[in-house]
């Protein structure tokens, strides 16, 4: 018979890390009176974004077998608590995205997801900031740099990735040795380009803030113009050591504008050979009652990864999904 081995992959130490980080989280929100709450896991909707994909899971519900979803973050629920009148709120949760496994990932993490009703970016990013100064092993030597997603492109392959077009693309991937058939997916060979040439660099002299995204890549953020005139995704991601950490919404409220995007994010899915997933009316119904805000979901095992200056997830995690 085969011995398993029934030991975590992670150290103590990192048990211990984990916990006194939950610590500061909780002690550092109670300062600023910001509500810790809970919301179910199980949802009987799910995240219409094509690059996200649910886990299902089948239970009764009054003796009827239904399809729920895993939450792929708490955000939907959340935001049903701030229409309802919460005020600031926060939550540490585990959330699920199916087959999401490698040095960065695995299809179950822990994530700290919060909303600050009346913050604009600005004031969101000046608390990740105090947030990190608190749990970081040292303050931070330099105050995190702002940087355009725009300007992210010009300054690492001089191009602007909101004006390109798919052959401009297409042939900056060939230069840069990513000779990738991704069809006449825009989008694809952005992220292609990001993710290979200018992603690993980002946050590697200190934490950098990147914003203003493409309007396309907006998902549940608004839509503003930048000082070009040119229309931007109004949010902004985390990196430090080329490691995104967390990623962040001026929150839209438009419910309009919202189904609408979760109509066309399920075409899309269909068009890729993907589930249409069922959209959370609870959410639309609430949208216009919820304060115009600022959120934030930043994963707590990549977080230690930075604190404990360890180079995979599962260092940080007791049992990832090979062995859990």
């Amino acid at each position: 018979m085969t011995q398993l081995n029934y030991q975590p992959t992670c150290s103590l130490q990192a048990l211990q890390q984990r916990a006194q980080l939950y610590g500061q989280i909780r002690h550092f929100f109670a300062q600023r009176q910001v509500l810790e709450v809970e919301t179910p896991v199980l949802s009987q909707a799910a995240v219409t974004d094509v690059h996200l994909q649910s886990i299902a899971a089948q239970r009764q519900l009054h003796g009827k077998c239904q399809t729920h979803y895993l939450q792929t973050s708490p955000e939907f629920a959340m935001k049903r608590l701030l229409a309802s009148g919460s005020g600031a709120i926060y939550q540490i949760c585990k959330v699920f995205r199916n087959d999401e496994h490698g040095r960065k990932h695995n299809s179950e993490f822990t994530m700290l997801e919060w909303y600050r009703p009346h913050f604009d970016l600005n004031d969101l990013m000046a608390e990740v900031t105090d947030l990190l100064n608190t749990v970081l092993p040292t303050t931070l030597q330099h105050a995190p740099q702002q940087l355009s997603y725009k300007q992210a492109f010009l300054q690492r392959l001089k191009i602007n990735p909101l004006q390109a077009d798919l052959a401009q693309l297409k042939a900056l991937a060939i230069d840069n040795a990513l000779d990738i058939d991704l069809a006449d997916d825009r989008l694809a060979y952005i992220d292609l380009l990001f993710s290979h040439c200018i992603e690993p660099d980002l946050g590697c002299t200190g934490p950098v803030y990147l914003r203003d995204f493409p309007p396309e890549m907006a998902s549940l953020a608004k839509v503003r113009q930048d000082e070009d005139g040119e229309w931007v995704a109004a949010r902004f991601e985390l990196y430090i050591n080329g490691l995104e950490l967390a990623n962040a919404y001026d929150e839209l409220i438009d419910a309009t504008v919202l189904a609408e995007r979760f109509a066309e994010d399920n075409a899309q899915r269909e068009a890729r050979g993907l589930a249409a997933m069922p959209i959370d009316h609870h959410l639309l119904a609430a949208l216009p009652h919820m304060p115009s805000c600022a959120g934030i979901a930043l994963g707590i095992d990549r977080l230690l990864m930075v604190i404990g200056a360890y180079t995979q997830l599962d260092q940080v995690i007791a049992f990832p999904a090979e062995i859990s």
